[in-house]
C-alpha cells in the first residue's frame, strides 16, 4: 500500500495506532523547564502529579515546521503518499505548521484539519485507514473524511472543573459552584472549537447515564462501525457503566476504550469521560 495514514498525538488511539500502522507525530508537553513528547516519555499520571505539586497546568507545544518536514519526508522517501490528520486548527498551531511543511513535497502530503480532538480526531483517522484498506485513492480518502467532519460527535463530561478553570476556560465562581453542587457540563466540539451548553447534575454515573440517553436521542442514525469510550484515567466502575449503557442504547460493531494522552489530560483533568462516534 502506497498510502501512509498519520496523525498528531492528540488523536488518542492507544494500541490501535500499532494495529493500523498509523504514524504518530507527538506534540510536546512542558512541565516547568522540562519538555516531553506526548505518548512517548510522559504519562497522564505525570500530569496529575505535576498539577497537584505546583497548582498550575502544563503547557503544550506543536511540532515545528522542520519537525513535520522530517516526519513526512521519512514516508515520502519510501514512495508513499501521506494523509495527515491534526487536532482542530482552532485548538493548536499543529495544523498550520503541518500545512506549511506539506508544501515541500509537491502534493505527496495531504493535511486534514479534523476540526476535532482526542478520539473524535481518531475516528476520522480510523475511517481513513478503513478506506485505504479498501483501495481508495488518497484524493478520495481526503474528500470522504472531510465530508464526515461535521458528523463526528466529539463530546465529554468532566468530573471537576479545576483544570478547566486553571486553563482559563471557566470562572472561579463557576468552578466552585459546579464542584459544590455536583454540576457537570457537557463539553463538545462545534465547528472546531469547544463549547459548554448543557449541564448535568448529580454524581458522575448519574450524569453519564443521562448523557448517553441524550446522545441516543440526538443521533438516532449513526455509523455503526465503531464507537470510542475515551476517558482521562477514569474510575473503572464508571468506564464499565458507560460501556454497558452504550451497549443498551446503540448497536456499534466495536466499542473501543481509549485513555486520553497527556495533552488532552492536561486540559480536562482526571475522570473525564466521553462517548464519541460518527453520526449519519
Amino acid at each position: 500500500m502506497n498510502i501512509q495514514i498519520t496523525a498528531d498525538s492528540t488523536c488518542d488511539l492507544g494500541s490501535h495506532v500499532a494495529e493500523r500502522h498509523i504514524g504518530i507525530m507527538p506534540l510536546s508537553v512542558i512541565l516547568g523547564a522540562n519538555s516531553y513528547r506526548d505518548g512517548v516519555d510522559i504519562t497522564p499520571q505525570d500530569i496529575f502529579d505535576y498539577v497537584e505539586k505546583t497548582g498550575v497546568l502544563p503547557k503544550t507545544a506543536a511540532p515545528s515546521i522542520g519537525d513535520f518536514e522530517e516526519f513526512f519526508g521519512n514516508y515520502v522517501d519510501e514512495g508513499k503518499t501521506v494523509i495527515h490528520f491534526n487536532i482542530s486548527a482552532k485548538s493548536s498551531s499543529s495544523n498550520a505548521y503541518a500545512v506549511q511543511a506539506a508544501e515541500k513535497f509537491g502534493g505527496r502530503v495531504k493535511v486534514v484539519d479534523t476540526k476535532a480532538l482526542s478520539s473524535g480526531q481518531g475516528l476520522l483517522v480510523m475511517k481513513a485507514s478503513d478506506l485505504a484498506d479498501e483501495g481508495m485513492s488518497a484524493e478520495e480518502i481526503v474528500k470522504t473524511v472531510e465530508g464526515l467532519r461535521a458528523k463526528v460527535n466529539t463530546s465529554f463530561i468532566p468530573d471537576r472543573l479545576d483544570y478547566l478553570y486553571m486553563g482559563g476556560r471557566c470562572s472561579r465562581m463557576a468552578m466552585y459552584g459546579a464542584n459544590i453542587l455536583k454540576i457537570h457540563p457537557l463539553v463538545e466540539m462545534q465547528d472546531g472549537q469547544l463549547v459548554a451548553e448543557t449541564k448535568y447534575r448529580g454524581n458522575m454515573q448519574k450524569c453519564i447515564d443521562k448523557y448517553i440517553d441524550d446522545l441516543a436521542v440526538k443521533y438516532p442514525a449513526y455509523d455503526r462501525t465503531r464507537c470510542f469510550i475515551t476517558h482521562s484515567s477514569a474510575d473503572a466502575d464508571l468506564v464499565a457503566f458507560a460501556k454497558q449503557k452504550v451497549a443498551e442504547k446503540f448497536k456499534f460493531e466495536q466499542v473501543l476504550e481509549t485513555v486520553a494522552g497527556s495533552v488532552i489530560t492536561g486540559h480536562c483533568g482526571r475522570n473525564t469521560l466521553g462517548v464519541l462516534f460518527i453520526a449519519e
